[in-house]
């Protein structure tokens, strides 16, 4: 099929879920709260090929370079390419104009029942940042705010600038709900 994902030379390989959920739980079990660190970072530098495979693909379904892709498509388009790669569907929003949302309700990096006290899909945090920081064209920050490993029905990304999201960690660390240090940030 020319529309599939081409892993081989595009630097990416699979990885089990299984594979996933073991790495994840050995390396908090050994490193503890560090482990969220290791995860980002191996998160962002694989952000460059998974942009680069993303480009590839989505010229081959016929939606263009990523930068060209329509607003009102890119959403369906992330979609079909993140849940080809098995990471799972993805619902784009906004929240108070401010900060984009980044919505699963099947997520592959979180496991329902790790019974996390915090969020827990590190290394999509990394990804997700160096993806879209390269689709706008500027740095961007990420940070979970919800997740399937908590009990959370969905796993929520909260997605803009450092800034921005510096305001709504400073304000959740005050005990205020997410949304409403979203709406304060502005």
């Amino acid at each position: 099929m020319t529309d599939s994902i081409q892993l081989a030379g595009s630097g990416m390989i699979a990885l089990t879920r299984d594979a996933l959920a073991t790495l994840h739980a050995s390396l908090f079990h050994d490193l503890g709260d560090d482990a969220s660190r290791y995860l980002q970072e191996a998160g962002y530098a694989g952000g460059e090929a998974l942009f680069a495979a993303f480009g590839t693909w989505s010229e081959r379904r016929g939606y263009g370079a990523p930068e060209s892709i329509a607003a009102a498509d890119f959403q369906r388009c992330a979609t079909e390419f993140f849940s080809d790669l098995g990471w799972g569907a993805l619902a784009l929003g906004t929240l108070h104009d401010t900060v984009a949302t980044l919505d699963s309700e099947n997520w592959g990096e979180s496991d329902p029942s790790a019974a996390m006290e915090f969020p827990g899909c590190h290394l999509t945090t990394g990804m997700f940042a160096d993806f879209f920081g390269r689709l706008a064209g500027t740095p961007m920050a990420v940070m979970e705010v919800e997740c399937r490993s908590m009990g959370a029905p969905r796993c929520r990304f909260l997605l803009g600038s450092a800034e921005s999201l510096h305001h709504v960690y400073d304000g959740m660390s005050q005990g205020v709900a997410y949304a409403d240090a979203v709406a304060a940030a502005n």
